[in-house]
Parts: structure tokens; sequence; C-alpha cells
């Protein structure tokens, strides 16, 4: 596993500082989960627009 430096302000560090409490799981593990959906998501999107551009 790679080790990263993320940069965020601090309402988003509370948000999801709290959502780690909520689920009993690490901050880390919420971020790096946060920051997979998001791929996916983005990824479904851009495969989406990719199928609609004609030739």
């Amino acid at each position: 596993m790679v080790e990263i430096t993320l940069h965020i302000d601090r309402a988003t560090l509370a948000l999801y500082q709290r959502v780690a409490e909520t689920v009993c799981l690490p901050l880390e593990q919420v971020l790096s989960d946060a920051l997979f959906k998001l791929a996916g998501e983005l990824a479904l999107e851009s495969l989406g627009q990719q199928r609609t551009i004609p030739g």
C-alpha cells in the first residue's frame, strides 16, 4: 500500500471524523472508502459519456 498526504479544510475533516466515529472505523479507512467510491462513480460516468459520443 502507498501512503499519501491529503490537504483538506477543517470542515471537511470534521465531517469525515464524525462519520468515522459513527461507523467505528479509522478516519483513514473512511477517507479511502470515499475516494474509492468517487473513483468508481467517475469511471461509470466517463463510460456513459463515451457511449453517447458518435463515431
